[in-house]
């Protein structure tokens, strides 16, 4: 309960300040609402906020006002006139924040004689929003690096940076043969002794057979036998 009066004395504190120091401003001052009048200048050094108040003093039926946007105010394009205010003492409420624009639709008052006006219509005295803290604090967005390592397309079980690398191929190393396994002589086993002896060649000095020796008589071949003729006598008989 407290707290809502509390609230209801700000907004109160607030709002008639605010209401009190509405202003009230005679378009053209002395002048009123008239042709060959520069009222850009006019509105230069004032101060329009919400809840201020213009008027728009002018003989009737020489004049009217007509609200419009920036681009009809810079071409002067009239409204229809059903839009016209023509009392002779328009006065309009400044509800909203922001730009205002407004022209004289007789005649070519606005065109050839600059009967227009534009303003800038601020907030109330200690209404006007706080502008969004910039932080310069706030984290900037990441770099790209074109070095940054990508993600493999192929995951893999990641090895460990100390594990032994698998031995290289030599290429004087062997490689599977069709052949039937052998069993491998190990280097250790005697060899065969060098001083074995080896088989006794035949002697070059051996006998040959005698080339005098009888040959052995065929069985075919009769024995010899003596002569049937008794020996001749010695010629020398003393010898």
């Amino acid at each position: 309960m407290a707290s809502n009066i509390f609230l209801i004395f700000t907004i109160v504190a607030i709002v008639l300040p605010a209401m009190t120091m509405a202003t009230d401003f005679i378009v053209g001052d002395d002048s009123g609402w008239t042709i060959n009048f520069d009222y850009q200048v006019w509105a230069k050094d004032k101060v329009f906020r919400v809840g201020d108040k213009l008027v728009f003093q002018y003989p009737k039926g020489n004049h009217n006002v007509f609200r419009v946007n920036g681009t009809a105010f810079e071409n002067c394009d009239i409204p229809p006139a059903n839009q016209a205010l023509t009392s002779g003492n328009d006065t309009i409420v400044l509800n909203t924040p922001g730009r205002m624009w407004y022209v004289c639709g007789v005649s070519n008052h606005c065109a050839a004689y600059g009967q227009k006006l534009k303003i800038t219509v601020q907030y109330p005295y200690g209404w006007a929003p706080a502008p969004a803290p910039s932080f310069p604090w706030a984290p900037a967005p990441a770099p790209s690096f074109p070095w940054a390592p990508t993600t493999p397309t192929v995951p893999g079980t990641p090895t460990e940076p100390w594990a032994p690398a698998p031995a290289p191929s030599s290429p004087w190393s062997s490689t599977p043969s069709s052949m039937p396994a052998t069993t491998t002589t190990e280097p250790w086993a005697p060899t065969p002794e060098p001083w074995t002896p080896a088989p006794t060649p035949s002697s070059p000095w051996a006998p040959t057979p005698e080339p005098w020796a009888p040959v052995p008589s065929s069985p075919l071949t009769p024995p010899p036998t003596e002569s049937w003729w008794p020996p001749a006598p010695a010629p020398y008989p003393w010898i």
